[in-house]
């Protein structure tokens, strides 16, 4: 009989560890990769993937998917990030800053840098917000927030341009990616030491910077399912609706397609799927699996 994961404030350590999640804060130097590797092996898990690449001088938010936790990495390519840059002007700041940075809210058109690990082909992002935190002499701190994939180095270039004076990007840190945010981040020094207490006995520490995986679905769109059709589901079953037992209302609203995740009753992740149908029918295939997680 399959086996599913008990309700996530509930898990002992190595189950925390095994399907669990670190809002790290990345210090400068090392690359993502090299920061993911870090922590698989700091936490004796078998694998550890990041969210979202950062370059090595770039600090900040990048959540650390540890063990099983790791097929939840597409997630992180549905939901917004947030940046605080430098951008580092070649003139003094124009009057009209804000309303430059203003032009680039919306739809915007990148092609993406030639050392890219992605083909070189004009594609479109947007960006949601671009507000002007500080300026002074040649330098100006903007927060961005934007579609995932956005280039911000080719951002404040192009920024540059619109300003008359010439631009490129200063020191950059990374303040959010959805879920995920500032307020919260776990130092590796926090992490390493959250490890040592939990082998000596005590895992309250560890408790405070690893969080179950599914605090990384929040921003998704959930269905609740009932466990037999769980059950079903861990063994290659699309979601249908009669296992449906409960939808919440970004659900509800979410467009066919849609990125959605299903739960037990008791909150522990199934899978990840597309929606494919309405969520609140009595019968028909519902959701189409993409990664299943238990």
């Amino acid at each position: 009989m399959t086996s599913l994961r008990g309700p996530p404030d509930e898990r002992s350590v190595d189950e925390l560890l095994s399907f669990g999640v670190v809002n790290l804060d990345k210090p400068s130097g090392p690359s993502a990769h090299q920061v993911s590797a870090w922590a698989r092996d700091a936490a004796g898990v078998e694998r550890a993937a990041h969210a979202g690449t950062l370059d090595p001088k770039v600090t900040g938010c990048l959540p650390i998917l540890l063990g099983d936790a790791t097929r939840l990495a597409q997630v992180f390519l549905e939901g917004a990030k947030e940046y605080v840059s430098v951008l580092e002007l070649h003139g003094p700041a124009p009057a009209d800053l804000d309303a430059v940075l203003a032009e680039f809210e919306g739809e915007i058109y990148q092609k993406p840098p030639r050392k890219s690990a992605v083909a070189r082909r004009l594609r479109s992002r947007e960006i949601y917000a671009l507000d002007l935190l500080e300026a002074r002499d040649r330098q100006a701190l903007v927060r961005i927030r934007c579609e995932s994939g956005t280039y911000i180095r080719k951002l404040c270039h192009d920024l540059g341009l619109a300003a008359g004076t010439g631009a490129h990007m200063g020191d950059l840190r990374r303040t959010g990616t959805d879920p995920f945010d500032d307020t919260d981040l776990v130092s590796t020094a926090d992490l390493t030491d959250a490890l040592v207490f939990a082998a000596e006995g005590d895992d309250g520490p560890l408790r405070e910077v690893v969080a179950p995986a599914e605090r990384a679905l929040r921003h998704l769109p959930q269905l609740t399912v009932a466990v037999s059709a769980a059950e079903q589901i861990a063994e290659g079953a699309p979601v249908y609706a009669p296992g449906v037992v409960a939808v919440d209302d970004a659900t509800g609203a979410a467009d066919e397609g849609a990125l959605v995740a299903c739960v037990t009753p008791d909150d522990a992740a199934v899978c990840l799927g597309r929606l494919v149908g309405d969520p609140d029918a009595d019968t028909g295939e519902v959701v189409s699996l993409e990664r299943v997680l238990v």
